[in-house]
């Protein structure tokens, strides 16, 4: 959970500096007891791969069973360790408390906002921002790059901190012996991250990870979670992958084997209904899109 650099083009304000600005990117993830977090080394190199080679991600992404296998790779597996992971996720309500260690509060707050917005509507589940961090589970920090391993050290400790180098933002979250989440971290160092025109994208994709979707994988695509793709801001099969995971028959604590046949249940309901033919329409109605001129 770890934003590394990646190609985007954005159009807001001081959430870019150049206006048009080319990255790479990548993130990883590992797991230290029941506390997770992330980080990847840099690499330059973009591709589309399927996990059904047969198909075309970009035109095929609505196959059921390209988005099982999704699902798997991204809910289901941390990037660098080969455990079998069981579903986590969030059952009690997810407070979040932003604090401000750099100027453009008011645009922080915002961009935060309307992600969790977008976030509660997806999922269904209760996602709201609190003032004061005794009211929290989830702490989000906003600092700059020169506090930025202190920062790193003091939220997610020394394991996560030696791997700040190479990364533009960390997330790390915590988990009970449900595999229920109870508690996250996201730290994003806004200088750092603008120089590399990654701010909206460290808010979109950490949020969204400590949700219950670890993995980054250059296998899922188009999605967020695919740091060698130009996706910044939720797709179509990242909405997807976010109802599947909040639906009420996916508990945490199911295995693979177990979360099968609810998937499946789910998806072809889907299929049915139109969800899957409007996903990439429907994902673009939270509110970042039009503000970022998509």
């Amino acid at each position: 959970m770890q934003k590394r650099f990646k190609a985007s083009t954005y159009y807001f304000n001081r959430l870019m500096l150049p206006v048009r600005l080319r990255c790479l990117g990548c993130s990883g993830c590992f797991i230290l007891g029941l506390f997770f977090a992330t980080t990847c080394p840099l690499y330059a190199a973009q591709t589309q791969p399927a996990l059904i080679p047969a198909l075309t991600p970009v035109a095929d992404w609505k196959n059921l069973t390209y988005i099982t296998q999704a699902f798997s790779e991204i809910a289901l597996k941390n990037e660098y360790d080969v455990a079998k992971h069981r579903v986590r996720k969030w059952r009690i309500p997810v407070r979040v408390f932003v604090e401000h260690q750099v100027g453009d509060r008011a645009l922080h707050t915002q961009l935060v906002q309307m992600h969790l917005a977008h976030l509660a509507e997806i999922t269904g589940h209760d996602i709201q921002l609190v003032d004061t961090l005794l009211d929290a589970n989830l702490h989000l920090v906003f600092t700059r790059q020169s506090q930025w391993e202190s920062e790193v050290m003091r939220l997610m400790g020394p394991s996560s901190a030696k791997n700040v180098h190479g990364s533009v933002c960390m997330a790390k979250f915590a988990l009970n012996a449900k595999s229920e989440i109870e508690r996250a971290w996201v730290i994003i160092p806004v200088d750092q991250a603008q120089m590399h025109g990654k701010l909206v994208a460290c808010v979109v994709e950490e949020i969204t990870q400590v949700l219950g979707l670890p993995n980054d994988s250059e296998k899922v695509f188009p999605s967020i979670f695919n740091d060698k793709t130009p996706q910044d801001l939720l797709t179509g099969l990242d909405f997807i992958l976010l109802k599947l995971l909040y639906n009420p028959s996916i508990r945490a604590g199911m295995t693979a084997a177990e979360v099968k046949a609810p998937l499946q249940i789910l998806l072809e309901q889907w299929q049915r209904d139109g969800t899957l033919i409007h996903a990439d329409k429907t994902v673009r109605q939270g509110q970042l899109y039009p503000l970022l001129g998509y």
